[in-house]
């Protein structure tokens, strides 16, 4: 299980942060918006954020769920 939960977090940290629309990479192209531009990568990341975190709690949730029932069961 901690093998796991080193995976994950290796994965989702190493994940990089050039992600835009098609709109967006058009209205921040050239050197004169830099800043900009990674002000807008960096809220993209930081929204995407909260649908992984809610689904790692839920997961968690399930999980520890799960194995109270099995504990009582064995008891």
């Amino acid at each position: 299980m901690k093998k796991l939960f080193f995976g994950i977090c290796v994965f989702l940290i190493g994940i990089s942060a050039n992600a835009q629309c098609a709109m967006c990479r058009a209205a921040l192209a050239g050197d004169s918006n830099v800043k900009k531009a990674e002000a807008v990568n960096d809220g993209i990341v930081f929204l995407m954020i909260i649908p992984y975190l809610l689904v790692a709690i839920i997961g968690f949730l399930i999980y520890k769920m799960y194995r109270s029932k099995k504990k009582k069961a064995e008891i």
